[in-house]
């Protein structure tokens, strides 16, 4: 069950928030499982190789390929 608590909402505010509502509750696509996220914002894709361990000239190594 719903309330409006403050204002007076017109029909349609009223509609376009319970179509919101029901859209939620049920899942959106007839209840689809969600695509996989995508591997661009993926951390392991970004770091594919390890950094650099402490040593002399490692601040050198940090930003050339080896």
């Amino acid at each position: 069950m719903i309330r409006i608590v403050r204002g007076n909402p017109t029909p349609e505010e009223l509609a376009a928030a319970l179509a919101v509502v029901r859209a939620r509750v049920s899942g959106g696509a007839e209840g689809a499982p969600a695509p996989p996220p995508s591997e661009w914002s993926s951390p392991a894709r970004v770091a594919r190789t390890p950094r650099p361990g402490p040593g002399p000239h490692a601040w050198a190594r940090t930003y050339w390929p080896s």
